[in-house]
């Protein structure tokens, strides 16, 4: 290009540069002049950040009163200026307003540049807002882009630089600007990004906050890191460029790590149980109310426990995720991101209270809640309700069953033939031998005997409302339930036959501490005590002789189920003590087997082991009260008859009184009749 064209367009910017230097300095009279005149008028008075004061948000609280979580329309925590290092303070300055405590609200420089950029778009790109004019904008106006509020942002701004210190606006702006994440203001941002307090942070971490207010979604640290990074440098360059640092010290804070809070960590206990509430909440008072009406709700939950089973959970999932990938490794297809998921609900027997929590692996992987809304089938786990309907109409763990090859008319007139698990039959069995081991033949003759209608109605008293066939097939849980409801169920059983609906919320205060709501927990008898008890002493044997054996590493009276689908797409284990019941699922979403053999036993029982062990450490082992109208007495598991020292396995079982057996076995005695029976009257 000739020199005489480029010395004319140099010319020509130079030109345009004092035009718009004189332009912005016009408009910043201007606007001086407008402040005085616009004012009074059409805009919000200053006035109100003398009362200003944060919306009351509804704080949650656990079962022993520890804060769990606020709801709140922002989440912020004030910190006095003082508190705030001086290092964030000039970081912020830097990148932010360079002139901040020279101007008296607007800087004339920043509007030049400004319009020279606008000039050059065609568009308003930049602001040139001071911290003043973005405090303005925060606290009083909306953020659209319009000149209508660019002008009353500069009035505000002017009005507050007249009424507060340079020192009172820096610290109301860096306690509510946005730094992503949901956090208002820089102490919220620190325990956010760094886990912990924003007095204790260094450069690195202070430069990286200040990073962000230009754009928090586009610098996040934890989703671009690199983005993050250079933008930190930019604020570390612009610190030296102002004195504020040594060019020492801001390559030492460059080559520092972000320091971020670790991305286990980053997780909050009880996500789901929260989310759970705030839904029940916002139904029951609207989400004005929820999020500024300062309500106090004092909640069920266990942090202890709930992170016993977040924690078994993951590790479960964990386990059988990579016994999955062993078995498919070098298989075509092998790399499919289809992962297990799973579901805990752990519940206090005589209260209904819902200790814990979990709807799936990671809430931030998927927030749907398989605790309350996955319907499965229980496949076993449905057993204890046909075998309760069988006592209720006068049988006893000590009758037997016929476990041999049966047919039923099925669909398009092909007929079904239930088998069991391990594909053999073991002929007449008593109805305690059927239910520990999981027998699938004998528990359908059981309900054939019994009646589906009988068995549905129990299943009902004792709390589950999913809908249920009308067929045999019930007899093996080919309907489907949630986690909620079965756990409930068996928590009836534990609580000597009285349901209880599961409770999330003790009570509820407003912001004055008056009580709002108090959930009294209510209980039906949904079985009689001693039914309830005989069922329970069924399923302490399915944990000492049957499928549910692995529960016995407790070491402490346990009664518990295992399920599991044909298919072996769901896994359940659903088990209780006189204190505490916990249920867990783990399936896919999709339903797909889990793998071969991958049972209630194997995929389930371990991660309710888990929670259990946590949950019981350091507690006395405590056994089931026996209600008035039981008798216990050993039986020989084999004949049905009372046990005698010959009989080779002897088994304790529970009977309503008045049903028990009265006559010792005589096929183990290996003598005469008639001397077995003047040895061994009838009782």
């Amino acid at each position: 290009m000739p020199r005489r064209a480029r010395s004319g367009r140099t010319r020509r910017l130079l030109e345009w540069a004092v035009f718009l230097a004189g332009l912005a300095t016009m408009a910043t009279v201007g606007t001086a002049i407008a402040a005085f005149a616009l004012l009074p008028r059409d805009l919000p008075s200053v006035q109100a950040l003398e009362e200003y004061a944060p919306s009351l948000g509804t704080k949650v609280y656990a079962d022993d009163d520890g804060l769990i979580i606020e709801f709140q329309a922002e989440r912020r925590i004030f910190v006095p200026l003082a508190q705030i290092p001086k290092s964030l303070q000039r970081a912020i300055i830097a990148v932010e307003d360079t002139r901040f405590y020279s101007h008296f609200g607007l800087d004339p420089r920043g509007i030049a540049r400004a319009l020279w950029a606008n000039f050059r778009q065609g568009r308003i790109a930049e602001g040139g807002s001071t911290i003043t004019q973005q405090l303005a904008k925060v606290l009083f106006l909306t953020p659209d882009r319009s000149w209508s509020r660019k002008l009353k942002e500069a009035v505000l701004a002017f009005e507050l630089e007249r009424r507060y210190s340079k020192d009172r606006i820096l610290e109301l702006y860096l306690n509510h600007i946005y730094l992503g994440h949901g956090a208002f203001g820089v102490e919220a941002a620190s325990r956010t990004y760094f886990g912990k307090s924003v007095n204790e942070l260094g450069l690195p971490q202070t430069a990286l906050l200040a990073a962000l207010p230009r754009a928090p979604g586009s610098y996040s640290p934890f989703e671009r890191s690199e983005l993050a990074r250079r933008r930190r440098a930019h604020v570390l360059h612009r610190m030296v460029e102002l004195g504020y640092l040594s060019e020492a010290e801001a390559k030492r804070a460059n080559k520092a790590p972000l320091g971020l809070v670790p991305k286990e960590r980053r997780r909050t206990t009880g996500q789901y149980f929260v989310e759970h509430l705030r839904q029940l909440l916002e139904e029951k008072f609207g989400t004005e109310m929820v999020y500024k009406g300062g309500l106090h709700v004092y909640t069920t939950l266990n942090s202890s426990l709930q992170l016993a089973a977040e924690l078994s959970l993951r590790e479960g999932l964990k386990a059988l995720e990579a016994r999955r990938q062993t078995r498919v490794a070098g298989r075509t297809g092998a790399a499919e991101e289809v992962h297990p998921e799973g579901a805990v609900v752990v519940l206090e027997p005589q209260t209904g209270y819902v200790k814990a929590m979990v709807g799936g692996f990671d809430f931030a992987r998927s927030e749907f809640n398989r605790a309350l809304y996955a319907r499965r089938q229980p496949g076993s786990a449905f057993k204890p309700f046909v075998y309760i309907a069988a006592l209720e109409a006068g049988r006893t763990p000590a009758d037997f069953v016929e476990d041999s090859p049966v047919s039923y008319p099925g669909r398009n007139d092909r007929a079904w033939e239930p088998e069991n698990y391990d594909g053999t039959f073991r002929g007449p069995i008593t109805l305690q031998q059927a239910l520990e081991e999981s027998v699938n033949v004998a528990t359908v003759k059981v309900l054939e005997q019994v009646g589906v209608p009988r068995t549905i109605e129990v299943a009902r008293r004792l709390g589950i409302t999913s809908p249920l066939t009308g067929d045999l097939t019930l007899a093996l849980g080919s309907s489907e339930v949630s986690l909620l409801e079965l756990t409930a169920a068996y928590g009836a059983l534990a609580n000597q036959g009285i349901r209880m609906d599961p409770l999330a919320i003790r009570y509820i205060t407003d912001a004055q501490g008056k009580l709002l709501e108090e959930q009294i927990p209510q209980g039906r008898e949904a079985l009689s005590p001693p039914i309830a008890y005989v069922i329970t002493e069924m399923l302490r044997g399915a944990v000492t002789r049957g499928t549910a054996v692995g529960a016995r590493a407790l070491g402490r009276p346990i009664a518990a189920k295992t399920g599991t689908t044909n298919d072996f797409s769901n896994a359940w284990f659903v088990g209780y003590t006189p204190s505490l019941v916990a249920g867990v699922w783990v399936g896919y979403d999709r339903p797909r087997s889990l793998g071969a053999d991958e049972t209630g036993a194997r995929a389930a029982l371990p991660i309710w082991l888990g929670i259990m062990r946590r949950a019981l450490e350091g507690v006395p082992a405590e056994d089931f009260p026996i209600p008035d109208r039981v008798v216990r007495v050993t039986v020989d598991l084999d004949t049905g008859y009372l046990a005698t020292r010959a009989c080779p396995r002897p088994v304790l079982m529970a009977f309503v009184a008045g049903t028990e057996p009265t006559r010792f076995c005589p096929v183990h005695f290996g003598g005469p009749p008639g001397l077995f029976d003047w040895l061994f009257p009838p009782r």
